[in-house]
């Protein structure tokens, strides 16, 4: 798809979605990779715009460069997100309690401590998301490995298999210790989020590195 016709394309993906304001988010593409600037009002909006990019058929790589503005009246001090933060995260089911940590600087939340799954990690950093005064997330939270790389191998490409929007046989798994390595060629970005989620979802894995290819 020409560069001209894919930025078109973004843009009316971004006004589409009505979960943010796409008025001051400014597009432009190269070589199917998008760069996306400007600003929006909260991290989760941030999020938001990245998804839906990503959503975009022909889309093969995000230069992401938003800044986050919120509006002088909802500025929020550091120790009353991080207090936010911690009740979010105690009051989420699927986040083990007690075993994460958090720290905040100018807005930026910082998440460590260890849990048994990739899902828990996930729904720590999902439970802050949407607090105001967020400005980013680093998520350092670590995971215990728990059983054998030919098993995490074996569990990922059954997943793959039973997966309908995938053509398992385009994408090899390599298995290193509690590191998993993804290769290949998919048609459309999402899939390699589908990819990801079923390398993620086998226990013991704390590291994903996605080097599948889109085209």
């Amino acid at each position: 798809m020409p560069d001209i016709d894919l930025r078109q394309s973004v843009l009316e993906e971004l006004d589409f979605d009505p979960s943010f304001d796409a008025d001051g988010i400014g597009v432009a593409v190269e070589n199917g990779v998008v760069t996306l600037t400007g600003h929006v009002r909260s991290y989760a909006a941030k999020l938001a715009v990245e998804r839906a990019v990503q959503r975009v058929k022909g889309v093969h790589g995000i230069a992401e460069e938003i800044e986050i503005r919120y509006p002088a009246d909802k500025r929020t001090a550091d120790d009353q997100i991080a207090e936010r933060a911690l009740s979010s995260i105690k009051w989420n089911a699927q986040v083990p309690g007690d075993a994460v940590l958090v720290k905040v600087e100018k807005g930026w939340v910082r998440l460590s401590g260890t849990v048994d799954w990739q899902f828990q990690r996930i729904a720590a950093e999902s439970a802050v998301r949407r607090l105001s005064g967020v400005a980013g997330i680093s998520n350092m939270i670590t995971i215990k490995p728990q059983v054998r790389p030919t098993d995490v191998k074996s569990k990922i490409l059954d997943a793959l298999k039973r997966n309908a929007q995938l053509e398992a046989d385009a994408i090899r798994v390599s298995v290193d210790n509690d590191t998993v390595t993804l290769e290949g060629n998919v048609k459309a970005w999402y899939e390699r989020g589908i990819a990801e989620r079923a390398a993620w979802s086998a226990p013991g894995v704390s590291k994903v590195e996605d080097r599948i290819s889109v085209g």
